[in-house]
């Protein structure tokens, strides 16, 4: 057959369905919050309606399975609409995963947990995919030979096999920790370390933490994935281990005596005002020596 024979692949429709009609994809990592992002895309949409159509899947159960859109479709409910355009197209669990993954990964601001979840569940179908025998998929079709999953995926999001396995590791993590994670409260390095430890062990460490009333440095959490590979992790030496102080509190500190700042302050000022014209004479001070430096 020449290339002139062969049939051009068929375009898909975009179509209008009702919203009513369509569902989050099930164990979708990524969360749908009201943030100043969700603001702006429900002004754009109430301008200019959703002029990027969403991507879903038919539901044997009715309706259809949103894989990529669920922000938009947030939005479109907010703003009052009844119908959305979309594409409809007919994937197994694994492209689905697959493509609902692909899509979220490109969104500006991911949290720890989501980026974690993301890439276990791409990585599972990955791996499911390839060893099926029965697929004519593009995703394996491009599987090179001799790759394992965890390597592809690191090419495919610019990280190394090393932090992907890091991530995942994160997956391990009870819900409260993993919350401390996306707060900025736990550190992504002592986190990982965090997630060798039983969900039982983790439990105690949350007791542990709100004692000592600090968060595990990455050298503490390093101690206690130890203390629990040696069975010893018990909620007796969490609690001992999480009551040290750490080392950056420890550092040493200026202070300057009162009676010593006193004969360069008229005596009517504050200690307030003192500090503040303190720290306006060092901003003078630092600016004069970068211009010098840089002539």
């Amino acid at each position: 057959m020449s290339k002139n024979d062969e049939t051009p692949p068929m375009q898909e429709q975009v179509q209008q369905i009702p919203i009513s009609e369509l569902h989050p994809f099930e164990g979708h990592p990524f969360r749908v919050v009201d943030d100043e992002a969700m603001t702006r895309t429900v002004e754009s949409i109430s301008q200019f309606g959703v002029i990027s159509p969403l991507l879903v899947r038919p539901d044997p159960d009715g309706g259809y399975e949103i894989i990529s859109g669920h922000r938009r479709c947030h939005a479109a409910e907010q703003v009052g609409l009844e119908t959305l355009p979309v594409i409809v197209r007919e994937m197994d669990d694994d492209e689905a995963i697959i493509a609902m993954v692909d899509s979220n990964l490109q969104r500006e601001t991911i949290l720890p947990s989501e980026r974690a979840w993301a890439y276990k569940m791409k990585l599972d179908a990955m791996k499911h995919q390839g060893a099926r025998t029965d697929l004519t998929s593009v995703q394996v079709a491009q599987k090179s030979p001799g790759k394992t999953s965890r390597q592809l995926l690191g090419e495919q999001v610019g990280q190394s096999q090393d932090q992907i396995r890091r991530y995942v590791r994160l997956t391990n993590l009870i819900p409260e920790l993993m919350d401390m994670v996306d707060e900025k409260k736990i550190a992504f390095n002592p986190a990982v370390e965090l997630s060798y430890l039983s969900r039982d062990e983790q439990s105690h460490l949350l007791e542990a933490m709100d004692y000592a009333q600090a968060t595990p440095s990455l050298s503490q959490a390093q101690r206690l994935k130890k203390l629990s590979q040696l069975k010893q992790c018990s909620p007796e030496a969490m609690e001992v281990l999480m009551d040290e102080v750490k080392k950056e509190e420890l550092a040493p500190t200026v202070t300057l005596p009162t009676e010593l700042l006193r004969k360069y302050f008229p005596k009517s000022y504050t200690p307030k005002q003192m500090e503040d014209t303190i720290i306006r004479l060092l901003d003078q001070w630092q600016k004069s020596r970068q211009r010098n430096q840089s002539r």
